[in-house]
């Protein structure tokens, strides 16, 4: 019994460890509040060590927005449809990526004033992600 007692304090312990360290910061919250005062259905979570990121719904359109812990804006994704980027990047992924079937579409912006275009695809089991620039140009990070 007194195992039994120990594993399940444990497990709470860590939970509520885990819990605290993913609070989004005040400055995060913020920070997004300001540059997004309209956002609604706004769900948080820790996408790395030193950043977060919200899912939310702004103008009937599903966004996500990422900070650096301090605050800072890094990026906005907004989805799209295929049919809605820049006929260069339509152009150049059907050229390079022929018959590949296409399952999400964003666009970034992000903090370097450039605006990218992400087509997600499946690829046998894997889904892979490609970043054009406007001009229908490979990203490269």
């Amino acid at each position: 019994m007194k195992k039994l007692f120990f594993v399940a304090l444990t497990i709470i312990c860590s939970y509520a460890t885990s819990f605290a360290q993913t609070k989004t910061p005040k400055a995060v919250e913020t920070a997004f509040n300001a540059k997004f005062p309209k956002a609604t259905k706004v769900k948080w979570e820790k996408e790395n060590a030193t950043e977060f990121e919200a899912d939310f719904i702004l103008n009937g359109a599903k966004r996500s927005a990422n900070y650096s812990i301090s605050g800072e804006w890094l990026e906005t994704e907004s989805l799209t449809s295929f049919a809605k980027i820049p006929t260069k990047v339509q152009d150049a992924f059907n050229t390079a990526h022929k018959g590949a079937k296409v399952k999400a579409v964003a666009v970034i912006e992000n903090a370097r004033g450039e605006t990218l275009y992400e087509i997600e695809v499946k690829k046998g089991l894997k889904e892979v992600e490609y970043f054009y620039n406007a001009d229908g140009t490979i990203h490269k990070k």
